[in-house]
């Protein structure tokens, strides 16, 4: 399964950055920039509720397997219109919705199916070393999409995209799972209101659902506008985005070691927080920053912070969560963490056009730095998970 993930994901980036540069180069807006990463990730805060529903009644390998046909499908579509010199902004736009709708049903049974496959006691370094097949891809999918982007063109990185979406789909039909949906007369409504209900009676876990989005609404960004960053502030190409998106892949895989490799799993959420406090002053620095060196290094910090805290907190939903409503309480993890990212791009995306990328960077982390702050010293509850 860790395999064919990591196959898959590394297509994927080679997909994003191919995508991203793609849209910049033919719309020149950072507005059009993103709204792609709104519709990429609107889906997902619309349906990924319902997506757990179904993950927790249907079975988990077939939910995912058609995920994955369709994401498949939609990357030769593009590598068509493409290589044709057909391709349109809003075609690019309506593509990443359709993946959006399919991740927001894969996505919930991904993250419901990982953890029944191995015990509990090796549940935080399971998500962890899920962490790094998903940022190891980071780095390799850049490096290998910049060379194909340069080399071949953004075609064939949409093609190979579409060819390593058979190693996860391969992985699936290999793996046996234990995992046995219950018969539910429950109408699907009922079924989110449990889940919910649930969130709300565990100390702690609705501020941790609120931290995730609003981790994801000012730190997201960063990623998503690290082209503007390599060429209104740096003056670079295709290649600086490479590097910069590189950075991020390899910083975030050596949180994913630094998590994995931790012993004591007490205290998390207080980690996580304190963490998230210098990835705000981390972010502050990029928006400041005019040295292409400094720059850098704290793009790859902020991958390591950043993939720490997401390590750090999923691993504090899954642990207090049961297998059967597993599906649901992580599609409501999923509908706020991911729920930010859209509506940050889209913010940040209309602030950058009226000022500049570092002084949005800037007052992301500002605001990051303030909502740690908030979380340890105000509302404590999830300091004590």
């Amino acid at each position: 399964m860790w395999l064919g993930a990591c196959a898959s994901s590394i297509g994927t980036w080679m997909q994003i950055l191919a995508q991203s540069w793609l849209v910049y180069r033919l719309s020149n807006s950072s507005v059009y920039l993103g709204l792609d990463a709104f519709f990429g990730q609107i889906p997902i805060f619309l349906f990924s509720m319902f997506g757990g529903v179904f993950a927790d009644r249907n079975s988990r390998r077939k939910l995912l397997l058609m995920s994955q046909v369709i994401q498949m499908t939609c990357a030769f579509l593009l590598a068509s219109l493409v290589v044709s010199g057909a391709v349109r902004v809003w075609h690019i736009w309506c593509l990443s919705f359709t993946v959006g709708i399919a991740q927001s049903f894969g996505g919930p049974a991904y993250a419901a199916l990982v953890p029944t496959l191995v015990d509990k006691k090796d549940l935080q370094n399971a998500i962890a070393l899920n962490s790094i097949q998903f940022n190891l891809a980071r780095v390799v999918g850049p490096a290998l999409g910049g060379i194909a982007l340069t080399k071949l063109g953004a075609g064939w990185c949409f093609t190979l995209n579409g060819f390593s979406f058979l190693a996860v789909i391969a992985s699936l039909l290999a793996i046996k799972t234990q995992f046995v949906p219950q018969q539910n007369t429950d109408s699907v409504l009922d079924s989110m209101r449990e889940a919910a209900n649930f969130l709300r009676k565990r100390e702690g876990m609705v501020s941790l659902i609120a931290l995730g989005f609003f981790l994801t609404l000012l730190s997201y960004p960063l990623i998503t506008f690290l082209p503007v960053i390599a060429r209104d502030i740096f003056h670079g190409d295709a290649n600086t985005f490479t590097l910069f998106l590189c950075l991020s892949g390899a910083g975030s895989v050596c949180g994913a070691l630094v998590v994995a490799s931790a012993k004591s799993q007490a205290g998390q959420a207080r980690r996580s927080l304190l963490v998230l406090l210098l990835l705000g002053a981390v972010i502050t620095g990029i928006g400041l920053s005019h040295l292409f060196a400094l720059t850098s290094v704290l793009i790859f910090f902020s991958g390591t912070l950043l993939l720490m805290v997401f390590a750090l907190n999923t691993s504090l939903v899954q642990t207090h969560v049961s297998d059967v409503m597993r599906g649901r309480v992580m599609s409501i993890y999923s509908v706020a963490f991911r729920g930010g990212m859209p509506i940050g791009s889209l913010l940040s995306g209309i602030l950058i056009k009226q000022t500049s990328a570092s002084v949005v960077m800037a007052l992301n982390g500002t605001l990051v730095i303030f909502l740690s702050l908030y979380f340890l010293l105000v509302q404590r509850k999830l300091a004590k998970l």
